[in-house]
């Protein structure tokens, strides 16, 4: 919600950033004429001023999100060795725990996310079955694959592998035509 929010208030921003460039450049350059003839110079002017503070606030609002580091996904595993550090990116894990998955026959469209806790990896993995196997013999494959092969290539421990399976694969029907 609070991405949204943001967004809105970005598009917001840039939108009446851009309307008051405009106006300045128009006034700036003699296309609009300056001398404007406004009978509530108060109004105009607590207008002008609330104007001022909204736009100011998002510019620190936006300054804060551009600076502020979002703790709760780290973008890689990092691990020491003897011989220095190692960094291994969600990106590589992701790809590892799907080429696993993958390996298992009667699961497809595949899509992995990557959790970081003490204990170790969380591995989700999201596919389409196509119907042929067993649901639990299945995704205990998937499991047992995901979680071997990524903790042998990585050398990270995997605390959980989740599979969740979010469709049944449809065969394409042929009928057949008799004449």
């Amino acid at each position: 919600m609070a991405k949204i929010l943001d967004r809105l208030l970005l598009f917001l921003y840039s939108l009446s950033i851009g309307i008051l460039s405009v106006i300045a450049l128009l006034l700036l350059s003699g296309v609009v004429p300056w001398n404007l003839e406004i009978r509530d110079w108060n109004t105009v002017y607590i207008a002008a001023v609330a104007g001022s503070v909204i736009l100011f606030l998002l510019s620190i609002r936006f300054f804060y999100i551009s600076l502020r580091r979002d703790r709760s996904s780290s973008l890689s595993v990092d691990q020491r060795t003897e011989y220095g550090d190692i960094q291994i990116s969600m990106e590589t894990i992701e790809n590892l725990s799907l080429k696993a998955a993958g390996r298992v026959k009667g699961i497809r469209d595949l899509k992995s996310r990557i959790r970081v806790s003490q204990a170790g990896l969380e591995i989700m993995i999201r596919g389409v079955v196509d119907g042929d196997h067993s649901l639990p013999l299945l995704t205990s494959d998937i499991q047992r694959q995901v979680h071997e092969y990524v903790q042998e290539t990585t050398g990270v421990p995997v605390a959980d592998v989740s599979v969740y399976i979010a469709n049944l694969a449809q065969s394409p029907s042929f009928k057949s035509r008799v004449e």
